[in-house]
């Protein structure tokens, strides 16, 4: 039998993980940093469709939640780079099976319900 899940983050791990890394940008964003894609403009051209305002709020989110670090090099311009935290590392099996799923699943036809 399925437990009852609460919508309050703090009463369902789901929701709670949700909180942090769910939405249309943030695994896409920790995928990338993952890979290397370290600085804002990198993100920003790799990031089909996303304004510099939300990558900003994205990034400023994922720091405040733990999962990326930020490093400001005293330059000018100043250079900013990402870089993904223990909590962090800890998500790679979960984006990493989602890549998985979605390489898999990426142009098969929906079955239809019954």
């Amino acid at each position: 039998m399925i437990e009852k899940m609460s919508k309050k983050p703090d009463n369902c791990p789901v929701t709670y993980c949700m909180s942090i890394i769910g939405g249309k940008w943030k695994p896409i964003i920790i995928y990338l940093i993952a890979k290397g894609g370290n600085r804002f403009g990198i993100l920003q051209r790799e990031i089909e469709g996303i304004s510099k305002q939300m990558l900003s709020k994205q990034l400023r989110e994922l720091e405040r939640d733990g999962i990326l670090s930020r490093k400001i090099y005293p330059e000018i311009p100043p250079r900013v780079e990402y870089s993904i935290t223990e909590m962090g590392k800890s998500l790679f099996p979960i984006i990493n099976n989602m890549r998985i799923w979605g390489e898999r699943h990426m142009g098969s036809e929906p079955k239809p319900a019954d």
